[in-house]
């Protein structure tokens, strides 16, 4: 008798592994979902718990905190449903119904599909350890803290359409496309805001979309293929590089996106990575500087650096700090250390990562668990206002840069702010 009940406990133990094993693996593509949508960089405060919120956004209304999104019953999404977990994402609604500020990027997560966005609240719930920490309240103080305006916000300029692949495009665009806008929410950064901080263009159909954007003392720099500033001169290889290690031979990443490299997309497949580089490289160019195409040229730069006059700071400056990295060619050591010549975040007009960079240095890129061996220094304690704008405008000024200069009170300006946001 007890042998006849075998191929049943043999049926329900195969059922039972294919459920878990399915379940597994809902959980798994969950969380590379989540790497694609870089979650850990905003909700992981410094030296916090991962997913635990708690890290500080900057708006034009005062700070912001993130939340925590680990499944902790109370003080984090342990008791969303997946309906609740899914109008958050793509409404910006909590669960209990008041509305998230769009620094959290619920315009581009709209985008996500059903299948995604189900794996996403698997992983949530079932892949990340739960940690009680309550969240922080805004900074915004009273009336501007008020959430019902941003229902409002809302009917003008959220599209709550999931993405449609376009006709015409070939399946690697589609999902490059629907990596970019839904998850990637590139545009978040990369493209420039409107008087009600509203993204300008949500898609290509708007020649605004990834044309660069001023965003906590960051430029985020234009991902068109503008000639100058965008990525015109790369290739699909420059990019999937660029975004598989945080540098190549036109620049290096720096500011926010080294978190972008570091927590996402050096963990994406090669394949997502392809159809990322196919979408960008297929935008169009637009914005820019309005300078005609960048040709490199090192020969006035070469004669004043080897006979920097007693009135030429800028140049005096680069010899005794930049130039053993950078270069008297401009060209650096790529990828190891970036080039200035020609780097579009120099020849962008708006040079605010450029003082950002050169007063605060760049966080370690991490690959592979292995930090890249040259971050660039902080010059905030050796150098002041003054002398970083001299080198800044010589650098724009060299090698056939053409860019405009930079003034001494834009750098006091980002150093008070960048030192008040330590």
């Amino acid at each position: 008798m007890k042998n006849a009940f075998k191929p049943l406990f043999a049926v329900l133990f195969a059922l039972t592994s294919s459920a878990q094993a399915a379940d597994d693996a809902l959980v798994t593509r969950g969380a590379y979902l989540a790497r694609a949508g870089d979650c850990v960089a905003c909700h992981s405060a410094p030296r916090g718990k991962p997913l635990a919120g708690g890290l500080p956004m900057m708006t034009p209304l005062g700070a912001i905190y993130t939340t925590n999104i680990t499944p902790d019953p109370d003080t984090g999404i342990g008791r969303y449903t997946e309906e609740e977990f899914a109008r958050a994402l793509r409404q910006g609604v909590a669960k209990d119904g008041h509305n998230l500020y769009p620094a959290m990027p619920y315009p581009s997560y709209a985008k996500i599909n059903d299948e995604d966005m189900h794996a996403l609240y698997a992983y949530f719930m079932h892949g990340v350890t739960p940690v009680k920490q309550t969240n922080r309240e805004p900074d915004i103080k009273w009336p501007l803290n008020m959430r019902w305006p941003l229902k409002l916000w809302n009917v003008v300029f959220l599209d709550k359409s999931v993405y449609q692949n376009k006709p015409g495009k070939d399946v690697t665009w589609n999902r490059g496309a629907y990596l970019i806008q839904g998850l990637g929410h590139c545009g978040s950064c990369h493209t420039p805001r409107g008087i009600a901080f509203q993204e300008k263009g949500l898609d290509e159909s708007n020649s605004a979309y990834l044309t660069g954007g001023l965003l906590d003392n960051w430029f985020a720099s234009n991902l068109t293929g503008e000639h100058n500033t965008g990525l015109g001169r790369w290739s699909e290889q420059d990019i999937a590089g660029f975004l598989k290690t945080g540098a190549n031979a036109h620049a290096s990443a720096f500011g926010s996106m080294t978190s972008v490299i570091n927590n996402s997309t050096q963990m994406l497949s090669d394949a997502d990575i392809a159809a990322m580089a196919r979408y960008l490289k297929s935008l169009p160019a637009s914005g820019g500087n309005g300078n005609a195409p960048y040709s490199y040229d090192p020969k006035a730069t070469k004669v004043s650096l080897t006979r920097p006059g007693a009135s030429d700071s800028g140049a005096r400056i680069y010899t005794a700090y930049c130039m053993h990295c950078h270069g008297a060619d401009g060209r650096g050591f790529a990828p190891m250390l970036a080039p200035l010549a020609g780097n579009p975040n120099v020849l962008e007009k708006d040079a605010s990562s450029l003082i950002n960079v050169t007063l605060n240095g760049t966080g370690d890129l991490v690959l592979d668990g292995v930090p890249a061996p040259y971050p660039m220094p902080r010059y905030a304690p050796v150098l002041n206002d003054r002398q970083i704008a001299d080198v800044l405008t010589f650098v724009r000024g060299a090698w056939n840069n053409g860019t405009s200069a930079v003034q001494a009170e834009d750098v006091t300006k980002i150093r008070k702010a960048t030192q008040a946001a330590r």
